[in-house]
């Protein structure tokens, strides 16, 4: 079974407005993380690239914006390995803000609208000055999956033959139906805002890895991007890992959800790693057409119609991602996680998505007193609530809000 692990972008937020705060810095000068031994395991992978001595094996990080804090976890061998990781850095990023009078919620756009400060750096300074009002806007809370590969011929030929499907991973974890304090019309907006950079979304077909890096290189030589770590594909080559990473998906509001984007990932990398051995050529899908399925997935999630993977016709959504866990069957049978796969996505048809979930708190809170923020701090008080579920010490979503509002003791 192939190592796998994720990183994690988490809204920091106040307890008692739900408005973003710009606290990673102080949360990260605050934070006290468990000593963890490095797995034994020759095919693991570090949780995060550039990760520190202090991080061991789940560690907190800082991204573009201070009102945003990245969780990574250590490598996994199977779901129920991950599932506990991903609570644990929840946990960690929660403690710490907690001791800043913060909180933390899985929301992939912020609900309120209001001014993001980037975080103090040269890079990001360079970023901001380069790509003006995309980067200003840009707090968006993504999931990305890495995932274990043999090697970068391995990596080039599973980038091949997963991207016709990764935009069914976009509706599954659709987080992001507000922007700017306003519905917004789509299921994942942070797709919208993400995908105005210029190297993001889907890419073409590479055949070998010395093709890849030619296109890397012609990339980097365009002088658009600033450098090899702006290829914001929706799956790439780590740069320092033996990894793929895919980097499609809304942070998920529900750890149980975000661990199951995990598993169906890597179930997705194994497969297409077999069919590259088999002899069995990726779809020749036009990119164009991938970035329409892309779309129509941000703008629908599971309530409608999706571009299903086969023909790129519209199907019913359930009917594409079930299609889906169908096509990893094989794989996730064998490693035990068929069973919680088909649940998984069932449990999400049932409830619905991050997505739907934030609309209807929304619409009861305005349906009972119609407050001044447009229901908004309801949706960030519940989401607090619910990226929390699991772990110890804190409180359940179903409570009610006042519990989650909890101030710095």
């Amino acid at each position: 079974m192939r190592t796998f692990g994720v990183e994690e972008e988490l809204l920091i937020v106040d307890p008692e407005t739900g408005v973003p705060l710009a606290l990673a810095d102080a949360l990260l000068s605050s934070r006290r993380l468990p000593a963890d031994d490095a797995p034994e395991n020759p095919r693991a992978l570090p949780a995060k690239e550039d990760k520190t001595a202090d991080d061991d094996w789940t560690g907190l990080s800082a991204e573009l914006k201070l009102e945003q804090i990245e969780t990574q976890t250590r490598p996994c061998l199977e779901f129920a390995e991950l599932l506990p990781r991903i609570r644990a850095g929840r946990r960690l990023a929660d403690q710490a803000a907690l001791r800043n009078g913060a909180r933390v919620a899985a929301l992939a756009t912020s609900p309120f609208g209001s001014a993001s400060h980037t975080t103090p750096d040269a890079r990001y300074a360079r970023m901001l000055e380069r790509f003006g009002l995309t980067a200003q806007e840009q707090l968006t809370c993504g999931f990305h999956v890495h995932t274990y590969i043999e090697s970068p011929d391995e990596g080039v030929a599973v980038l091949d033959r997963i991207r016709d499907k990764l935009a069914v991973l976009t509706a599954l974890s659709a987080n992001s139906p507000f922007w700017n304090g306003m519905p917004t019309g789509f299921e994942s907006y942070r797709t919208q805002a993400w995908n105005r950079w210029p190297t993001s979304g889907p890419s073409g077909i590479y055949g070998t890895y010395s093709a890849y890096r030619r296109v890397v290189t012609r990339l980097l030589d365009s002088g658009v991007m600033l450098d090899e770590g702006m290829l914001y594909f929706d799956a790439r080559l780590s740069r320092k890992q033996p990894t793929v990473e895919v980097r499609v998906a809304d942070v998920c509001l529900r750890a149980e959800d975000a661990a199951l984007i995990g598993v169906l990932v890597r179930g997705l990398v194994e497969s297409a790693s077999r069919e590259w051995r088999g002899g069995v050529e990726p779809a020749p899908v036009p990119t164009v057409l991938l970035r329409m399925a892309t779309w129509q997935a941000s703008s629908s999630g599971l309530g409608g119609d999706l571009l299903d993977f086969g023909t790129f016709r519209p199907a019913p959504a359930v009917d594409v991602v079930r299609s889906l866990v169908d096509y990893l069957a094989p794989v996730l049978a064998e490693q035990g996680e068929l069973s919680f796969a088909r649940q998984g996505v069932e449990d999400i048809f049932a409830r619905g998505t991050g997505s739907t979930e934030q609309r209807r708190v929304r619409d009861s809170a305005l349906e009972k007193s119609g407050p001044d923020d447009g229901g908004m701090g309801a949706v960030v008080a519940h989401a607090v609530g619910v990226t929390m579920r699991g772990t110890s010490g804190l409180a359940e979503a179903d409570e009610a809000p006042e519990l989650l509002r909890v101030r710095q003791p």
